[in-house]
């Protein structure tokens, strides 16, 4: 199941540095991200092979779950320094985006249309 990581951010009279290494099983080969979203739902799929990590670094937005034991949670990232981990068999849609959201997303895999399956559990 997917579960959320706090990143480790380091806060001075500067401003904040939220950092992403070493927190994750997998490289990075694909990053983007999704804004102005308005009231859509995005995702609605799982994969075979691509595990994500999600960040909202700005705004809010929901993060729908299910896994293969049809374990269900909604997360709700609100903050640059929360992250949510999602394992390749999580089933999962993108809700509730504020008009702010900037939802960043990096992928252990590169696009490949075949590695998505869009049927739930």
């Amino acid at each position: 199941m997917a579960k959320t990581i706090n990143l480790p951010t380091f806060k001075d009279e500067r401003g904040n540095l939220t950092v992403i290494e070493k927190l994750i099983d997998f490289d990075i080969k694909r990053v983007y991200y999704i804004y102005s979203a308005d009231n859509n739902i995005r995702g609605g799929h799982r994969h075979k092979n691509t595990k994500q990590l999600l960040v909202c670094i700005s705004g809010e937005c929901s993060i729908y779950c299910e896994n293969q034991k049809k374990e269900t949670h909604t997360y709700h990232l609100n903050s640059p320094e929360l992250s949510l981990y999602l394992e390749a068999e999580d089933w999962h849609t993108m809700q509730d985006f504020t008009d702010d959201c900037i939802l960043l997303v990096m992928a252990s895999e590169y696009y490949d249309i075949n590695d998505y399956i869009d049927e739930r559990y």
